[in-house]
């Protein structure tokens, strides 16, 4: 059996757009990539954190800063096979004034981490979902602003060649899911199929795991 580690925030958590609830598990992604992949075969661990960024403080919220947690999780629930990290949506936010290149040495970081603590495991680096182009506007989210919304598409390659780099795993979210027009930055229910599947697939072939039809 596999044991996968999902890193993430409220789009790993499982927020619902437009609220403060998250979708029942069998409809998030990480309870659908667990069915997909079968639980004779892999044991699929959720730790999403609504704000939760790659290396940043919240003013607001204690322990949001992903590179502050980490490593505990990875002793908690070691051993692990793989990690699934997907961040750098609220590293967006005005607050930060992070470039691309920042929050790709914070991922860089995180990715060490992951090395020196449990260096056995696989990586798969996840690109987040692109902000929707209001996602600034009061109805949505006011602490980002138009130069989120680039920031945000920045980040597919810029993950996509620190993936390259360091020899892990990638994903882009972006090419399968976008956020919901509720709130311009979750994924809805569609949004979190569509990922599970795409990343059944890329675990499948990380792990060359053979799998029966029946858990599909």
């Amino acid at each position: 059996m596999k044991h996968i580690l999902c890193y993430g925030d409220s789009n790993t958590w499982g927020l619902i757009a437009g609220t403060t609830r998250r979708y029942p598990v069998e409809k998030r992604w990480t309870g659908l990539l667990q069915r997909l992949l079968g639980f004779e075969n892999a044991h699929v661990i959720e730790e999403g954190l609504c704000g939760r960024t790659c290396a940043f403080e919240d003013a607001s919220r204690l322990y949001r800063n992903g590179m502050t947690m980490l490593p505990f999780l990875l002793e908690t629930h070691a051993p692990l096979d793989m990690i699934v990290l997907m961040l750098g949506t609220n590293d967006c936010k005005t607050a930060y004034h992070a470039s691309s290149a920042e929050i790709g040495e914070h991922i860089s970081f995180l990715l060490q981490l992951v090395r020196e603590t449990a260096p056995e495991t696989k990586i798969l680096l996840l690109s987040p979902i692109f902000l929707g182009d209001e996602v600034w506007k009061a109805e949505f989210d006011p602490e980002f602003d138009k130069w989120s919304v680039t920031l945000s598409k920045q980040l597919r390659d810029e993950y996509r060649r620190i993936a390259q780099q360091t020899g892990s795993g990638f994903l882009a979210a972006s090419d399968y899911a976008q956020a919901s027009a509720v709130d311009m930055e979750h994924l809805d229910e569609a949004g979190h199929a569509a990922l599970a599947q795409a990343l059944y697939v890329a675990i499948k072939s990380m792990f060359e795991m053979e799998l029966t039809d029946e858990n599909r």
